[in-house]
């Protein structure tokens, strides 16, 4: 299973969020959970072909603001040719399901 560096970025934005955690965690266990997730899936970087995917699909669908994360996963995928995105977040992706398979636990 792959991930992406901006995964982990969103996920650095959840758990050390003052309204997500009372008590925030360390920056060593914080330090500790990035390790694991690296060591459990394979990162996908971002390149200069994720921003050229990036590119060509905010031409093909209307897409703004904070919806360019999800835009960039997909470039992501399709960069690294991986076909299947695993999400809670179905609608978020439904747009792209041209490109790309979605997977809904």
């Amino acid at each position: 299973m792959w991930i992406s560096r901006q995964v982990i970025r969103e996920y650095l934005v959840q758990i050390t969020h003052p309204k997500t955690f009372v008590s925030p965690l360390s920056i060593g266990e914080i330090k500790r959970q990035v390790e694991a997730i690296q060591s459990l899936f394979h990162v996908a970087d971002e390149s200069a072909e994720v921003t050229a995917q990036l590119m060509s699909i905010l031409e093909a669908y209307p897409t703004r603001g904070k919806q360019i994360h999800d835009a960039n996963i997909v470039a992501t995928m399709l960069a690294m040719g991986i076909d299947t995105l695993l999400t809670f977040n179905r609608g978020d992706f439904k747009r792209f399901d041209d490109r790309i398979t979605i997977v809904t636990p």
